[in-house]
């Protein structure tokens, strides 16, 4: 008894905001933003790094799976088992496209007409728990053009997703637009440094060599997380004052 007094006791002497719930940042997506296995490394979803930005006052929860599209995130129970830990003053980050617009992946393939309804399904019910929607175009990938310029490959899904975030008055950030000028700018030789290209017998999970023009390496996973994190500034977003406060030896120049 005496014990559990004294667990009473200083449970009664905690601050007020150790008892809260963080802010939790869900993130719905697929393979460019989740998390790997170490067998597919150097593969690396940007949600990775995003998720070590912020405070102790926010949690990233990345939910992303490789190979999902808006449907199959819905039919698989991915997307209800978010709703289900909503609160309040939540976010949740949606990215989809991808494998949505894989026409040739009928396990994967969404209509447009579809794949709509269902980011509208996302918006809607996200708002309903009193959390925000923050709506994004797919990221770019990495097929240059004879004029040395990234060509979009996603078809009309980049379209559908901006003027949904117009009509619905959503948070937005048009990565595809935003990544595929930034590795444009940066050109062929290094833009492929931050994508998935290794030369055989040089990594052991890739013993023949890998040359993979959609998934990132390390590198340019944290390059988009940080192109993410520039949107939210400038969007003066209030995710982007709860950002993590850097050791004083990093502001010396």
């Amino acid at each position: 008894m005496k014990r559990i007094m004294s667990m009473l006791a200083i449970m009664l002497c905690l601050p007020v905001w150790a008892a809260e719930r963080p802010t939790h940042v869900f993130m719905a997506g697929d393979s460019t933003m989740s998390i790997k296995e170490v067998k597919d490394y150097p593969e690396t979803g940007w949600g990775v790094p995003f998720s070590i930005f912020f405070d102790e006052t926010v949690v990233v929860d990345n939910r992303a799976k490789n190979g999902r599209s808006s449907r199959t995130f819905i039919e698989e129970g991915r997307w209800q088992a978010i709703v289900d830990e909503l609160h309040k003053g939540d976010y949740v980050i949606i990215q989809f496209g991808h494998n949505d617009q894989s026409k040739q992946k009928k396990d994967r393939y969404t209509p447009p007409a579809d794949y709509r309804s269902n980011l509208e399904r996302f918006i809607t019910q996200t708002r309903q728990a009193g959390a925000e929607p923050i709506l994004m175009t797919p990221v770019t990938r990495r097929y240059f053009s004879e004029e040395g310029v990234i060509e979009p490959t996603h078809g009309v899904y980049p379209d559908v997703v901006r003027e949904l975030a117009k009509a619905q008055k959503v948070t937005f950030i048009d990565m595809e637009k935003v990544t595929r000028e930034y590795f444009t700018d940066m050109g062929d030789t290094q833009s492929r440094l931050r994508f998935m290209h290794i030369a055989p017998q040089l990594h052991p999970n890739y013993p023949i060599g890998v040359s993979d023009d959609t998934h990132f390496t390390h590198l340019g996973a944290r390059e988009v997380a940080q192109l993410v994190l520039a949107e939210l500034k400038a969007l003066e977003h209030p995710l982007a004052g709860r950002l993590r406060v850097p050791d004083p030896k990093h502001l010396k120049p």
